[in-house]
């Protein structure tokens, strides 16, 4: 009997980019702001209402661009010109027009894992555009299964692997965020690999637990094949 049997992937920054296209857009934020605070001021300010926000709109652009209002109202005492939220607004639907880019290795890992495995994509983030990004990666027909959740927890991914598998102690999850992909996956009992990305959203970071027997470190996706058949 295999120790393996699903392999789930995030999708953002593990896939595909996704965090670059959110820097770009806070070095936009932060000209457009440049008159009312610096810029490391103005990055505290807006990881305080992404932060504080996460709540209400979840995970995402349009949480992003709306956090980036709120803060542009705060640090202008409410006199923040009516061309800078359209700025801001405008911004915001280039970035959920943006094409998707894959990351190396990412296609070929899925596919050699898909030969093998179940597959399952588990991402966080706004239904319709994580939805318009799995259509145009091209990836959408090798996934046995597609959860799009508002959180990964080690409970969300105990009821994914249950339902799209021999549960979380046979499969594994492959993603760039130490927060979200790699620890709660080990709390629920599974294998959580950890494959960085050269940009990271601040709210993602996480201790590494390099004590924990289920914990793999891969420099890229190339080297997945290898680890799940070392695994079993």
């Amino acid at each position: 009997m295999r120790n393996l049997t699903t392999i789930g992937f995030d999708a953002d920054d593990t896939l595909w980019h996704n965090e670059r296209f959110f820097k770009l857009t806070q070095a936009r934020f932060a000209e457009l702001l440049a008159d009312h605070a610096d810029p490391d001021h103005l990055a505290e300010r807006l990881l305080a209402a992404e932060r504080r926000n996460i709540g209400q709109y979840g995970f995402g652009i349009k949480g992003f661009v709306l956090s980036m209002i709120e803060t542009s109202i705060e640090v202008t005492e409410g006199r923040v010109p009516a061309e800078v939220i359209s700025q801001l607004l405008a911004a915001g639907r280039e970035m959920l027009a943006h094409p998707i880019d894959l990351l190396p290795h990412a296609a070929e890992a899925v596919a050699a894992m898909a030969e093998s495995h179940r597959v399952v994509l588990v991402t966080k983030g706004d239904l319709l555009d994580q939805e318009r990004k799995l259509a145009q990666s091209g990836l959408g027909n090798l996934f046995d299964a597609v959860e799009i959740v508002s959180d990964k927890t080690p409970d969300r991914y105990r009821a994914i692997f249950e339902r799209h598998g021999d549960g979380a102690g046979r499969a594994m999850m492959v993603g760039n965020s130490m927060k979200s992909d790699v620890v709660p996956m080990i709390e629920a009992g599974g294998w959580g690999v950890h494959v960085p990305h050269d940009l990271a959203w601040d709210l993602e970071h996480a201790e590494t637990p390099s004590q924990a027997p289920r914990f793999r470190l891969l420099g890229d996706l190339r080297g997945l094949a290898e680890l799940v058949e070392e695994i079993g």
